[in-house]
């Protein structure tokens, strides 16, 4: 297999890169037959179908579609998701997305009416603060490839015959709308601007940001480059070089990295945290498809200079760790985010295939045990957060690595994620996003990225030459997967605008590889790829122990142990204030631990108060996550079919469905009356059947009991909070109401408002809706294993392998702790009844309360370790809907009280969550502008 030769020459005005397959390695698997890979490729196109009409038919013209409500996302109508929210527009942005994945997919006609409806019903010129970032990948990138196919099907003569370079002129339209953002002292471009009055101030969130990330004002070049040949502009490349140029002038000289966040006027990194995931990820892989692009070598110089680093410093074959810029050899963090899925493919255009292998079969490995990956996984594989957005990224690195070798064992990768896709995601309007990889439950969001991306890759691995139409050598693929003509190569170019480029002679050139290697050279072994894969599978196979809790080395016990600790317990109360841990205690029957080490009687007890409150969030962290995951309700009946699955909370009394195997199967019926805080009325239809019933006016093990006195099998409470959801509020357990709750005999979930009233909507439909409660959703394949499928099962997708069941709960790594200063403090809060069980958020633990106030609170979702080291992947600041502890029922015990009214002591989940997100403002901080 030949990779690329790139040759720079000073008679050639550009350098073409090509994938060429002048030979294939060989494969001791078996090669998947033409006739099943024609199978497969044939099924991307129905997904595709499947996901594209739907938009068209229940979303357009609105950004995106949400598929589990089968409507349009239209930002300012739906709850706002923070930041993610800035890639959306109101410029139609899947349409736009998509345009060259339909060419592609040999859907010209198609094609056609996408282009005729972006140009009468797209604007660009409405009222909106966007993402720079987002909106120069997906949007200005979708115009771009989509002009692209346009002049290349007018080319051929049939189609596209009126085109007029419109879409051109809307690209170059949206690139001065843009501009603005990069009228800063640096160059480094504002993370937001306004689509119509650009960067304004203050009252549009626009010119005020001090901070961008690495990835953020490092991935314009493409675009911009390819806008100013296109166009004959030159400032729309000038801009884009003077980016890449501050970046590279700021990189930390000794270790030759970049942080993943920088101030965008002093230069000064912000994060100082090194890697090839989330926030720097496209800045690598634009300096190398900037030379492929455009010909220039010093985007190949720098990008060999960081590449050495990353391989130096960051790979740790099959890992990929984030380090410190300023101490390389220190570790940032002990997890990954799902982004970094893309390096294997970068590394296969850079020609160095062997570290592609090993890390492409940890991510294939982790991907065989969850169905998706995880947003983040720790060092031993773990789910670190659980969600997973559909992502592209290990699809195309699939694909290159496919491309690279021709071993049919990357198919068979393909194949995996095309069947976890039809068993795990796809549902009656599309494909949710997963909420949660562990159970399975659902998403209200399908992103632009999955029909711009995913579609693309999946079709290139399965498809024959012939079966395009067009090759695809000529082109080069954006981050979003655009398709850019090399002939750019040779377009107009000149700078306006003076360069902060290095000179030639600090750039050491004489280790850079200017031709990619001969992969039959470098691999003589036929067997080889597969000896590089055995044993990063064994193991990932042997990484289910947990590790044994953190301990700092030679510093031995502290006096008081976190699962000893008893908050009315006077001796314990003496040792934490030796220990400089005082109680303060709060109105909700919780108490907080606050630790001030200047408090402390001496430096030693000062530490061991330290590791006194680092045990308790780990203590706290290990009993969340290891007992009590949240649950799901998947909907089984028509016209369903098991595709729809809700997040639920778990009670703390009744079944445990984590120990069912087969979980709790029945219809659904509304409870009469709906508080379920008396005894049963319809009894007669609530008998055998599992009861849904309204959050107030009491207890819900009271809830509880009456429905199973009238003879239910199962309980679901939907909260009476109008707009909550598990999108934006965390989960939490149900509690008991202070006495035995052995009588309960049946399991009783909680909804949310939105997922609820899914359930209650699909109920007043089809009148006849039967439900599974089980602790993560099933594949159809085995809730119908023995009876008739109802309707078709996806062709390719009836493997009925249960998931498997290991390494789903999150490993805990410890807190990291400065030394100790007068300015440090710790706080936790637990309960003084129960304080063996707590839970932590960011800062504080607050535990399960016993029943011993009317309030039952919210509490914020866990976060491990310090704001300024868990930044969340781009593309997904939706809050994790980890499963948090309750305190107690908010509603009032008084059966007496009348129904309209409320305990003033109780909270709306409105405030509480307002209370929430004030307290995560500086962790949300630290996510803007990452996708």
């Amino acid at each position: 297999m030949y990779l690329a030769t790139i040759l720079p020459t000073t008679t050639m005005p550009a350098v073409l890169f090509s994938l060429m397959l002048l030979g294939a390695l060989c494969s001791l698997g078996q090669a998947m037959s033409r006739e099943e890979r024609h199978r497969l490729r044939n099924q991307v196109v129905e997904m595709f179908d499947h996901a594209y009409q739907n938009y068209m038919d229940h979303a357009y013209p609105a950004d995106e579609l949400m598929p589990l409500t089968c409507r349009g996302r239209v930002r300012g109508l739906e709850p706002s998701r923070g930041d993610v929210d800035d890639a959306l527009g109101k410029f139609s942005l899947t349409l736009i997305d998509t345009l060259d994945t339909l060419v592609l997919l040999n859907k010209t006609t198609e094609f056609e009416a996408a282009v005729r409806r972006v140009l009468s019903d797209v604007r660009l010129d409405n009222d909106i603060v966007v993402s720079v970032f987002e909106t120069n990948i997906r949007v200005l990138g979708g115009l771009l490839g989509g002009h692209s196919m346009a002049v290349m099907l007018k080319e051929g003569g049939q189609h596209m015959q009126w085109y007029q370079d419109e879409l051109l002129h809307m690209a170059k339209d949206l690139g001065f709308r843009l501009l603005p953002a990069f009228n800063t002292s640096s160059g480094l471009p504002y993370p937001r601007v306004n689509l119509k009055f650009g960067v304004r101030g203050p009252e549009t969130r626009t010119g005020t940001e001090t901070d961008t990330c690495t990835a953020c004002a490092g991935t314009i070049i493409l675009e911009f480059a390819a806008l100013s040949r296109f166009t004959g502009e030159p400032v729309f490349e000038a801009h884009a070089r003077r980016a890449l140029d501050f970046l590279w002038e700021k990189r930390q000289r000794n270790s030759n990295l970049v942080g993943t966040t920088i101030n965008i006027h002093s230069g000064e990194w912000v994060r100082r945290d090194s890697g090839v995931g989330a926030g720097i990820d496209s800045y690598y892989e634009y300096l190398l498809k900037a030379y492929i692009l455009l010909g220039d070598d010093v985007f190949l110089q720098r990008f060999n200079i960081h590449y050495a680093s990353i391989m130096k410093y960051i790979s740790q074959p099959p890992l990929l760790l984030d380090v410190h810029i300023h101490k390389p050899l220190l570790p940032a963090r002990t997890w990954m985010d799902s982004l970094l899925a893309f390096f294997p493919g970068l590394q296969v255009l850079k020609g160095d295939i062997r570290p592609a292998i090993e890390t492409h079969e940890m991510l294939y490995q982790v991907t065989k045990k969850h169905n998706f990956l995880p947003e983040a996984f720790t060092t031993d594989f773990r789910v670190h957060w659980a969600q997973h957005p559909l992502r592209p990224e290990f699809a195309e690195s699939t694909y290159f690595l496919y491309k690279a070798t021709g071993d049919p064992y990357y198919l068979e990768a393909g194949r995996t994620i095309l069947d976890n896709l039809n068993r795990f995601a796809r549902v009656p309007c599309g494909f949710a996003a997963m909420k949660d990889v562990r159970t399975g439950s659902h998403e209200d969001r399908m992103d632009s990225f999955f029909l711009a991306e995913m579609f693309k890759y999946l079709f290139l691995l399965f498809a024959d030459a012939e079966d395009l139409p067009f090759d695809v050598e000529d082109y080069v693929f954006t981050t979003e997967a655009h398709l850019l003509p090399l002939s750019l190569s040779t377009g107009p170019h000149s700078s306006s605008i003076p360069s902060n480029r290095t000179s030639k002679e600090e750039l050491d050139d004489s280790n850079f590889d200017w031709t990619c290697p001969n992969t039959r050279l470098l691999f003589p072994d036929p067997a080889y790829p597969r000896n590089l894969r055995e044993p990063i599978r064994s193991a990932v196979d042997k990484s289910c122990p947990r590790p044994a809790p953190y301990r700092e080395p030679g510093m031995g016990h502290p006096p008081l142990r976190a699962q000893d600790f008893m908050a009315n317990n006077p001796e314990h109360l003496e040792l934490l204030r030796r220990m400089g841990v005082s109680l303060i205690h709060l109105k909700d029957g919780r108490v907080q631990l606050v630790q001030h080490a200047t408090q402390a009687v001496s430096a030693v007890a000062a530490e061991d108060g330290v590791r006194f409150m680092q045990d308790m969030m780990e203590l706290s962290s290990q009993q969340q996550k290891e007992q009590l995951p949240p649950r799901a309700i998947q909907i089984v009946s028509h016209p369903f079919f098991g595709r729809v699955v809700l997040t639920a909370g778990p009670a703390q009394f009744g079944i445990d469905l984590s120990k069912s195997s087969t979980g709790l199967r029945g219809f659904a019926t509304v409870a009469e009356p709906y508080s379920g805080c008396s005894e049963i009325t319809n009894a007669e239809y609530v008998r055998g059947h599992i009861a849904l019933l309204q959050r107030g006016q009491c207890m819900f093990a009271e809830k509880a009991r009456h429905i199973q006195k009238a003879g239910a099998i199962g309980g679901i409470v939907i909260d009476d909070n109008e707009g909550s959801s598990s999108d934006t509020a965390p989960l939490f357990q149900m509690a008991g109401d202070g006495r035995s709750t052995d009588d309960i005999t049946m399991p009783l979930l909680f909804l949310f408002h939105k997922e609820g009233n899914i359930l209650l909507e699909a109920l007043k439909e089809y009148r006849e809706v039967e439900v599974l409660l089980s602790d993560k959703a099933r594949d159809r394949a085995t809730i119908f294993k023995g009876k008739p499928l109802p309707g078709r099962l996806i062709e390719g997708s009836v493997d009925v392998q249960e998931v498997e069941e290991d390494c789903l709960t999150e490993a805990t790594t410890p807190t990291s702790f400065e030394p100790i200063g007068q300015s440090q403090m710790s706080t936790l809060e637990v309960d003084e009844l129960a304080p063996e069980q707590v839970t932590p958020s960011q800062q504080e633990v607050s535990p399960v309360e016993q029943d011993t106030s009317p309030a039952e609170e919210v509490t914020p979702p866990e976060e491990e370790g310090s704001p300024a080291e868990d930044v969340r992947p781009p593309e997904d600041e939706a809050t994790e809907a980890d499963l948090t502890r309750p305190k107690e029922e908010r509603d009032s015990e008084d059966r007496e009280e009348p129904q309209g009214d409320t305990d003033p002591s109780s909270q709306s989940v409105d405030e509480l969550l307002a209370d929430w997100r004030e307290d995560l403002e500086a962790f949300q901080q630290m996510e803007k502008d990452e996708l």
